[in-house]
């Protein structure tokens, strides 16, 4: 999924600024693909340019403050949106998680560190996890499609949180601290060159 389709979708629901479409896309769709939030201006600028969406500047309020930029979908963009809905999609899954890349290579530090990383890790996705459990109730407005998402995004996170307890667990029960020594133990993880 491309950025420039989740805006096309946020902007089905009703017109944005564009503070709007980073914050929901930030909240709202991290779980499901890595994003890349330099990405949303220069989109939205692309996708003005094709037609796809408008752009109102809004008047501050009495209070002041700088205009604002409302975005639109047009009937063309909602065209482009509707083949984009019907293509084929990629069924490959992608998780891409910083930590992740780091956990592999674990064993090269003290056990310690990891304890202390998982620790932080397990902290950070139970927060979340609480706080994706309350926004489930309120996604049931939107419609089975979101909420179902949204449910979706509370398992992986209740899974996530399992597994992080399971391998801090196993770590500490019996890993011994220290890096890895040897190429014997690197081979077992990535097999030998010849793989």
């Amino acid at each position: 999924m491309s950025v420039r389709y989740a805006i096309l979708g946020l902007l089905h629901y009703r017109p944005m600024h564009g503070y709007e479409i980073k914050r929901h896309i930030e909240r709202h769709f991290g779980h499901m693909w890595t994003i890349n939030y330099g990405q949303i201006y220069p989109n939205l600028k692309s996708l003005e340019s094709e037609g796809l969406i408008t752009l109102t500047h809004v008047s501050p309020s009495e209070k002041g403050g700088p205009n604002k930029k409302l975005y639109a979908v047009t009937p063309e963009g909602r065209d482009n949106f509707a083949q984009w809905l019907e293509s084929a999609e990629d069924s490959r899954m992608f998780l891409r998680d910083p930590f992740l890349m780091r956990f592999i290579f674990f064993g090269f530090g003290s056990k310690s560190q990891a304890i202390a990383t998982l620790d932080r890790q397990i902290a950070q996705y139970e927060d979340q996890y609480r706080r994706r459990e309350q926004h489930v109730a309120r996604w049931q407005e939107r419609g089975a499609y979101v909420r179902l998402i949204a449910e979706l995004g509370v398992e992986f996170n209740g899974l996530y949180v399992q597994w992080l307890k399971r391998a801090r667990q196993e770590i500490l029960d019996g890993v011994e601290d220290g890096p890895v020594d040897g190429a014997a133990d690197r081979t077992q993880v990535f097999g030998s060159r010849e793989d």
